[in-house]
């Protein structure tokens, strides 16, 4: 499976991942990777739909909202996890403690749920809560 995380997310999470998961592990790509820096949400929403695969990972909960960027996501069918509220105003280590934290819950509901299933990941609880889409 492969991972994309949005620009509202640090290129160096993405890295970080990628080093942690290793040769066989999951692919971790950060959006300035693939896109250039002021893609549209929609538009690398369904560029990764056409390849298929792929879990988003954003610290973006307005796509989950806004009209159409959460018309693209759901029509995309990929699996999205959406950084709660509060996550955006933590510091850089702590944010990367969080997501570090995080991946393996991540991961492990990425290769099990039917893809296009939406969750948001807290600051504070210690479950993801599943999107009702």
């Amino acid at each position: 499976m492969k991972f994309f995380l949005d620009n509202n997310l640090s290129p160096r999470f993405a890295q970080a991942l990628q080093a942690l998961e290793g040769d066989g592990g999951h692919e971790v790509i950060h959006l300035r990777s693939k896109f250039s820096a002021d893609a549209k949400d929609v538009a690398w929403i369904r560029s990764l739909a056409r390849e298929g695969n792929w879990a988003i990972i954003s610290g973006d909960m307005r796509i989950s909202q806004r009209r159409f960027e959460r018309e693209a996501w759901l029509n995309s069918g990929l699996t999205a996890f959406f950084f709660a509220k509060g996550w955006t105003n933590i510091k850089f280590w702590e944010q990367a403690w969080h997501l570090i934290k995080w991946w393996p819950a991540i991961v492990e509901q990425a290769e099990k749920i039917r893809p296009g299933a939406g969750f948001v990941v807290p600051l504070k609880s210690a479950k993801l809560e599943q999107l009702r889409v």
